[in-house]
């Protein structure tokens, strides 16, 4: 297989890959294109090579950089912004599990502990069902974000140890 079929089978993965982590096609498709690519890649390019719309490449790049995923780039003696994404998988992945807790796990919590302070008669059986199930899913969400906490941090902790064995 040559680099270019590679590189756009990869492109179409990724595509079809970020719709399951909660971006469109088209975003992944753009992000999967500066992951291979060696150096930045302005909007008339990412527009040439996935033949898509300024307007489209313009839309999904702001939200890329917003995710933390693609950052501009100024480049001394080019008019043009440059656009690159971090080659880090584990932060590409740490910085998705951010997004995500942030934009849905979060807002499910705090939506919970709303409707944890129900006021009815606790003794009715569906006020107590009721409960009883908001209070499984929100203590089902506050484990995850302990979990997702920890991993977050746990990226962190695994740079410091490695960049000290590095001096040593």
């Amino acid at each position: 297989m040559q680099l270019a079929e590679a590189k756009k089978k990869f492109i179409n993965s990724w595509g079809a890959l970020g719709t399951h982590w909660g971006i469109n096609r088209t975003m992944a498709q753009i992000h999967a294109l500066l992951l291979v690519n060696p150096y930045p890649l302005t909007q008339d390019d990412i527009m040439e090579q996935l033949h898509i719309s300024r307007g489209n490449v313009n839309m999904n790049v702001r939200d890329l950089v917003s995710w933390g995923l693609v950052e501009r780039k100024i480049i001394s003696g080019e008019r043009k912004e440059h656009f690159v994404a971090d080659k880090d998988i584990w932060k590409v992945a740490t910085q998705i599990i951010k997004e995500r807790k942030k934009r849905e796990l979060e807002p499910m919590l705090k939506l919970l502990s709303q409707l944890e302070i129900l006021d009815e008669d606790k003794k009715n059986k569906e006020v107590k069902q009721f409960k009883d199930m908001v209070g499984e899913i929100q203590k089902l969400g506050t484990q995850v974000d302990k979990i997702l906490d920890l991993l977050i941090k746990s990226e962190s902790n695994w740079l410091s140890s490695s960049l000290l064995k590095l001096i040593k």
